[in-house]
């Protein structure tokens, strides 16, 4: 209130009015200060209908419309928050406990110009809002289900017009990740748009409020081929907005985050484990939680987890004592792990239900259900029946069911129970099994897993062998002969001893004469020196000939030069193919068989043979991931030199394991050897005269180079071959 006193005269009219407008600023000070905190809410309440639930936000005054609402998914919780609006609800945290809802938290800021309202979700759940009055009314529903906003006598609401203007989606994209997980990035025409993702059953579903779909992305991807969890991606319009079904397979958990106008939904694959709460390589999942706990039953720890973690928690009898606990911020499922560990405890986990007991109990209880099975088996009526084999041979099963023979029994190792046996006819190729049913059963799914076509195996293997030969074969053969005496001289004489030769005819001056020199009678030709060039492959080398003789006549040089060069090159190609069956040995060889004579024990000779083949002896081993493993040996024999046991064998042989991919060729080994002789035969110090040296030598000179390269191929025949 404020109070205004009466002026004196001496001021008269001014000060008065200045009284009024001082006033009058604080009235509209006040007045403004009501305006901005005018409105309030007063309380929060909840109630069930049907499979919904209903919860009310009033509020002193009107609304004009409804506040900004936006939900979380973890921890699951629906935040509205209401611009100049105060707090008159009381209590900061009100437990409603309703249905999924569990609490309501009203919030006001600092400056008392906004109040936030945080329901407390035990799961994510769709929601709808409508403002009647001055009430704000949340319709909340199952995730699987459409959710219809209702009035605050709970009748429903229709659907408002759509607004014009809707906005395109500009790309739908997937992408595969480095641990296996699905992305599908959605790029956004604007970071504003509204979008509520959630998870239906085993699909999740992605909706874009306000917005409209091109053709181009109006399809369904099927993504299988990308080894992730999503299946299938199937985007449609729905009336004014968008709908996403993304449709993933086995286990698997979903985020869903945006970055400005990119929309990324990413499904990781995860791996359960029956008796594990927490699934995956994630660590603890669970809301988190905070206990502070004096000397508290351990059953009643156990009831406030089962109440936080929507599971049903089943405590066996002797599971009590006391438990001090205080944990802050904490996966709900690492606190019940603390619990057991500490006490002692373990559980079994099947869908929802989780049996908490001592571990010893457990371990008893399983024991006496396998006792129980295993007395149940010793009553249970056998019974008799027969497989018939299509690709695998019966006898091949006598191991299996410890089978001797063709008759019954079996034995320790069989696979049959005590009182099981099996009977094996190889004619029929059948198997006669008489046993409880749920043996029979399980030699029913390993006869489906064994008894399948066995896939074949093409091998080729080629052997190569280069030759690359070079000989050279040099000679001189030298003589001095006199024939004087043919010409009336004195005796004749000649070097060394040769052919004899007879000249006719009068010369005059020295000549060269080619070839050989012949004659009838008289005198000699006698060659001092004879080193002629050998042969090559049985060639006889070419000579070229020069007599020097006097102008009498009748003194002779005779000199005879020889020479042999030969050069080859060869190549010899050999390719042997075997067909087989996967883990069956194959062999295929082409030769020739060499008699020796062997003598045997008793003293007599007897006839021997050895082989000097081309063989191929191979195993092939399909993996399962399409490669073959090869067990290879290879022989390439020839005949060899003649000796007086026989014929000796020439041996090029290669044996390994290989691992080749299926038509894929793979380089065995190789042999490559070099035979280089220089060969030199001379007279003693006239040879190594230089350069008239090589009248008196003969040289012999060869290069022989051979290489075997052995190269093979394996190929997985189809199941079906093409007859064309």
């Amino acid at each position: 209130m404020i109070v205004l006193k009466k002026p004196t005269p001496l001021w008269g009219a001014v000060v008065q009015r200045m009284w009024r407008k001082l006033a009058m600023i604080f009235a509209i000070a006040l007045c403004g200060t009501a305006f901005a905190q005018e409105n309030a809410i007063e309380s929060v309440t909840a109630n069930q209908q049907g499979s919904n639930v209903i919860v009310k936000i009033k509020l002193k005054n009107a609304i004009s419309k409804a506040p900004l609402d936006f939900k979380i998914t973890s921890p699951a919780r629906i935040v509205l928050d209401f611009p100049e609006t105060a707090s008159d609800a009381g209590k900061t945290t009100q437990e409603l406990g309703v249905g999924d809802v569990r609490s309501v938290n009203v919030v006001q800021d600092k400056d008392k110009n906004r109040t936030r309202v945080v329901l407390n979700l035990a799961r994510t759940l769709n929601y709808a809002t409508n403002v009647d009055g001055n009430t704000l009314v949340l319709t909340l529903g199952n995730p699987g289900s459409a959710v219809v906003a209702v009035s605050s006598t709970g009748m429903p609401v229709a659907k408002a017009a759509p607004e014009p203007g809707r906005q395109a989606l500009r790309d739908i994209d997937f992408r595969h990740g480095s641990a296996g997980e699905g992305r599908i990035v959605v790029d956004l025409p604007n970071s504003q748009m509204t979008v509520d993702a959630k998870q239906q059953g085993q699909t999740i579903v992605v909706n874009f409020l306000k917005a409209s779909l091109p053709d181009v992305l109006r399809r369904r991807l099927d993504v299988t081929d990308f080894g992730t969890p999503v299946q299938t991606i199937t985007t449609t319009p729905e009336g004014e907005n968008v709908r996403m079904v993304i449709e993933p397979k086995g286990l698997w958990e979903h985020s869903v985050y945006q970055s400005d106008r990119q929309l990324v939904i990413e499904v990781r694959p995860i791996k359960e484990d029956p008796n594990k709460l927490t699934q995956g390589t994630q660590g603890y999942r669970g809301e988190k939680i905070s206990f502070n706990f004096q000397d508290v039953d351990v059953r009643a720890v156990l009831g406030i987890i089962a109440d936080e973690s929507n599971l049903n928690i089943l405590a066996s009898d002797s599971v009590s004592g006391k438990l001090t606990l205080k944990v802050k911020d904490i996966p709900w499922d690492q606190a019940l792990d603390v619990v057991m560990r500490v006490k002692g405890l373990d559980m079994r986990k099947t869908g929802t239900v989780i049996w908490v007991a001592p571990k010893d109990e457990l371990l008893s209880k399983e024991k006496l259900e396998l006792e129980q099975k295993s007395q149940i088996a010793e009553l249970e009526p056998l019974k008799t029946e027969s497989f018939q084999l299509n690709y695998e041979k019966a006898e091949a099963f006598k191991k299996v069911f410890g089978v001797d023979g063709a008759g019954a029994g079996a034995n320790k190792k069989s696979m049959l129970s005590a009182r099981g046996s099996a009977t094996i006819d190889e004619r029929s190729n059948q198997v006669f099994v008489t046993d409880i049913p749920s043996k029979l059963e399980d030699i029913r799914n390993l006869i489906l897993k064994v008894d399948i076509p066995t896939r074949q195996v093409q091998i080729e293997a080629r052997l190569v062998q280069a030759n690359d030969s070079f000989s050279r074969n040099l000679g001189a053969q030298l003589g001095v002969t006199d024939n004087r005496n043919q010409n009336g001289g004195t005796a004749g004489y000649s070097i060394g001893g040769g052919n004899s030769v007879s000249i006719t005819g009068t010369y005059s001056g020295v000549q060269v004469q080619t070839g050989q020199v012949s004659g009838t009678n008289g005198g000699t030709a006698n060659q001092s020196v004879d080193l002629p060039a050998a042969t090559i492959n049985g060639f006889n080398p070419t000579t070229v000939g020069i007599s020097l003789f006097s102008a009498a006549a009748n003194r002779f040089l005779n000199l005879e030069l020889s020479a042999l060069e030969a050069d080859g090159k060869g190549k010899i190609i050999s390719s042997p193919r075997v067909l087989t069956a996967d883990s069956a040995k194959a062999l295929i060889e082409q030769g020739v068989e060499l008699p020796y004579l062997s003598a045997s024990s008793s003293g007599a000779t007897t006839v021997s043979f050895s082989k000097a083949n081309l063989s191929l002896a191979v195993t092939p081993q399909i993996t399962p991931d399409g490669n073959v493993i090869l067990d290879v040996e290879v022989n390439n024999d020839s005949v060899g030199q003649s000796t007086t046991a026989g014929y000796a064998i020439n041996t090029q042989h290669v044996k390994t394991q290989v691992l080749v991919e299926n038509g894929g060729t793979v380089a065995l080994g190789g042999i490559f050897t070099q035979d280089v002789q220089d060969n030199v035969t001379k007279t003693p110090l006239l040879g190594d005269i230089p350069i008239l040296g090589n009248l008196f030598k003969n040289t012999a000179k060869s290069d022989t180079r051979t290489e075997l390269l052995i190269f093979i191929t394996p190929k997985i025949m189809t199941d079906k071959l093409s007859t064309r």
